[in-house]
């Protein structure tokens, strides 16, 4: 008759199965198929005060500037973000709502994530990634949990949140892990 393991050696085996099997999804995801960009579509005008949607027609080109190599390359003035793999091939291109507070044009990286959380906002978000800190504010990329846009900040209110849609916000949490290069652009 076969020995019994103890419930400990059944945790710790499945736990490093998960791990590898986390690690053999990751690899393939960098190096997988390359996802079409998004685009949001606004069916009506928005209601006074309220964020417009953004939206996406032809991809533009990575802005010139921007670096090389792997990055996530985001566009102040654009309202958008470009996830760049090693090759400089764009994988995907999307717009976002910015926050209030703007990082300065420059390099930056992911220095840290959470899976979710409420926002300054109220809303609850998930996928958070963070890249830099301006005037003592926080900014990074994040989606609502319900994919919603944004609500208008309060008058004064400083938000460092860079609202992404929620598959927009799925492909940014894969492809930001800690170290990764974000460049910020005019």
């Amino acid at each position: 008759m076969p020995a019994r393991l103890p419930s400990w050696a059944w945790v710790t085996g499945l736990t490093v199965g998960a791990i590898a099997g986390v690690a053999v999804l990751a690899v393939q995801a960098d190096q997988g198929p390359r996802p079409a960009p998004t685009a949001a579509v606004r069916t009506s005008a928005p209601a006074a005060g309220a964020h417009p949607t953004p939206t996406a027609s032809a991809t533009p080109a990575v802005p010139d500037g921007s670096g090389t190599g792997r990055r996530i390359v985001y566009s102040v003035g654009q309202k958008r973000v470009w996830l760049v793999d090693a090759s400089d091939a764009t994988r995907r291109s999307f717009t976002v709502w910015p926050g209030t507070v703007s990082p300065d044009p420059g390099t930056y990286t992911i220095g840290g994530r959470t899976e979710s959380t409420t926002g300054s906002d109220g809303v609850k978000v998930e996928h958070i990634v963070y890249f830099a800190v301006q005037d003592g504010v926080t900014v990074g990329f994040s989606n609502a949990v319900d994919g919603s846009s944004p609500p208008p900040p309060s008058p004064g209110a400083k938000t460092g949140g860079i609202r992404l849609h929620k598959a927009d916000g799925t492909a940014v949490w894969a492809f930001a892990t800690p170290g990764t290069e974000v460049r910020v652009v005019t």
